[in-house]
């Protein structure tokens, strides 16, 4: 670990944060573990809402309306609906001390119980005692007091709970509050002050400060503890974290995250790139999956985005050890994949590497040295474009050469050839240029010049597959696509509502494709990463019109379900721009506010591939 590093994540695991993955009314004072998580017994009939988290599709489930969060915790907001109770909670704080302040908003006939379960996480020690004044928690070397100013009750003994909690009456307005005692005045006071400043920082984003605060929001509701490892990550969503162990890191996913979260902390950014950076595999890539159950895909990687994600961090915050704890395992990724998936053409194809078993789990078989794990490492997962693909199982991969993976491989050494050069490692540049320039001849090989486009090319029969998708267009990542070529695209295709354009976009498959009517997952739905690395595929060739018209459509999109539901969805409709109409969609994955960065770089308010100011 970098010693710079290892400061850093001292310093920043410390304080209240919503860091427990099981609730987002669970805040846990770090490094001790010592966790307040905020509860509601109901009489109608008779049910606990322990663990509240946004996103859930039971219907009688609870419903969670996340409002703000700051990165560092000093002001959170989320409004609940469950079984006829509403609430809001609002909490904030500074060093030790912790304000909660309930706002109750709507109840059952009668009054609902609310409960401050107490405990201590990670099996670190420490024993909280109810007396008179609310709760003392014990901790190694001190003492904190937690007081509330809720009428305390003792009405209902049969709260399941195994540890000390505050019970008080649901009624009106609560503030449980450690350190001191707080009335509910000084609370909404100080509430009040703490929102304001957290607003502030959103003005420098003018009239799109609404997409800023959308995807801080996604990623600070989304951010865990993981106690194994002892570092902060944010899993693409809570619902995921719980039913894989208590967190799951998904390669590109997680370059995304740490890309979004260098917009307005350099802690969480620098967190989620180092982290999924080392979980690479002995074999030497980034895997697509790693779980807290212990699983990790040892056959496959996913979208090679991490060294770009990590130069553009890099040239926000401009600090060089970032580059050197990180440049010699994304340079030996770019290896893996010159050894594992390029063709002798210098096109690349997916891939999945057979592996001996260790868990004996379902993912460990499924797929595996075939086209399903193929397709996985692609990232899209049920893909038209892969449908009836054979596979080389000696070669272990795909026989299709991708113009998707070419294009993003371009990216990769172009970006870390710009990263030697920050570390003077000029052989290494040249290297790198080198398979760039590999990598762009096979590219070569799959422009079609009758149709004006990139397709991806059988191995087995040399015909060019038509099934298509955004992906294609990352051939845009070449800076050796002529002026004509990206023109064409554009016209002949981005443009063509057969196949891209419509009210909402980009389809995840080509509209006349026979697979987009099923509106499920990779089969015609719109995916924010795709839409995003189209997007800054083309703003290398100056395709203004397509960016403006990517963009308006992209902000549109995300903007409808976050102030209708206040949800940021994993994928969306592409017929009705709905995210809620599917199951598999889940309601808030962070990488979905990669929609609103769009907007966010087209108005000028961030940085693009080149490092330049927009």
């Amino acid at each position: 670990m970098h010693e710079n590093y290892r400061r850093m994540k001292k310093e920043y695991i410390r304080g209240w944060q919503t860091w427990n993955v099981n609730s987002v009314l669970s805040h846990v004072l770090m490094p001790e573990g010592f966790a307040l998580n905020v509860t509601v017994r109901e009489y109608k009939d008779g049910l606990y809402l322990k663990d509240a988290l946004i996103g859930r599709f039971d219907e009688n489930a609870e419903q969670v309306f996340p409002g703000p969060h700051a990165y560092d915790g000093s002001y959170t907001k989320l409004d609940i609906k469950w079984r006829g109770i509403e609430f809001s909670a609002e909490t904030t704080n500074s060093g030790n001390e912790l304000i909660i302040l309930i706002t109750l908003k709507n109840r059952q006939k009668k009054t609902p119980l609310l409960c401050l379960e107490s405990g201590f996480l990670w099996n670190r020690p420490g024993y909280a005692v109810m007396d008179d004044d609310g709760l003392t928690a014990h901790m190694p070397g001190k003492q904190l007091k937690v007081f509330t100013t809720g009428k305390r009750s003792q009405g209902d003994m049969n709260i399941p709970t195994q540890t000390q909690y505050l019970a008080v009456e649901m009624d009106t307005q609560v503030v449980f509050s450690t350190n001191r005692r707080v009335s509910v005045q000084e609370a909404e006071n100080i509430l009040d002050n703490k929102k304001a400043e957290l607003q502030k920082t959103w003005e420098a984003y003018g009239n799109n400060a609404p997409l800023y605060e959308a995807m801080q929001c996604s990623l600070a509701w989304d951010t865990v503890y993981d106690a194994n490892h002892d570092r902060v990550i944010s899993p693409v969503s809570r619902l995921w974290s719980i039913r894989s162990g208590g967190y799951v890191l998904f390669c590109w996913d997680n370059y995304f995250a740490g890309f979004m979260a260098g917009l307005g902390s350099r802690e969480l950014a620098y967190s989620n790139l180092i982290e999924i950076t080392n979980e690479m595999t002995a074999d030497g890539f980034v895997p697509n999956a790693a779980w807290g159950s212990g699983w990790t895909s040892r056959d496959r990687s996913q979208p090679p985005v991490g060294s770009s994600m990590v130069l553009e961090t890099y040239r926000r915050y401009k600090e060089k050890w970032l580059l050197e704890a990180l440049y010699p395992k994304l340079l030996t990724w770019n290896t893996w994949w010159i050894d594992n998936r390029m063709a002798e053409s210098g096109a690349l194809s997916w891939g999945s590497n057979p592996y001996e078993p260790i868990l004996d789990s379902y993912w460990e078989k499924t797929g595996v040295n075939d086209t399903f794990g193929a397709a996985l490492e692609s990232g899209l997962d049920n893909s038209p474009m892969y449908d009836n693909i054979p596979f080389d199982k000696e070669k272990h991969v795909m026989k299709l050469e991708d113009v998707g993976l070419t294009g993003l491989f371009i990216l990769d050494c172009e970006s870390l050839a710009t990263i030697a050069e920050i570390l003077e490692k000029e052989e290494d540049a040249a290297l790198l240029m080198n398979r760039l320039e590999t990598a762009q001849k096979g590219l070569d090989g799959l422009w079609d010049e009758e149709n004006g486009f990139f397709y991806n090319r059988r191995i087995d029969t040399g015909e060019f597959s038509r099934r298509i998708s955004p992906t294609n267009f990352y051939a845009l990542f070449s800076r050796r696509v002529t002026v004509g070529q990206a023109q064409r695209m554009i016209e002949e295709h981005y443009k063509n509502p057969e196949e891209f354009f419509g009210r909402y976009m980009l389809p995840s498959i080509a509209r006349n494709d026979p697979a987009y009517p099923d509106q499920n997952y990779w089969r015609g739905r719109i995916w924010a990463p795709m839409n995003f690395l189209a997007y800054m595929a083309m703003r290398r060739h100056g395709l203004t019109w397509a960016l403006k018209d990517l963009s308006e459509k992209s902000q549109k999109l995300m903007m409808k379900e976050w102030l209708e539901h206040g949800h940021i969805h994993e994928n969306y409709n592409c017929e009705t721009g709905s995210g809620c109409d599917i199951k598999n969609s889940d309601k808030f994955y962070h990488w979905g506010a990669l929609l609103s960065v769009i907007a966010l770089i087209e108005d000028g308010r961030l940085h693009n591939f080149d490092g330049e100011i927009l």
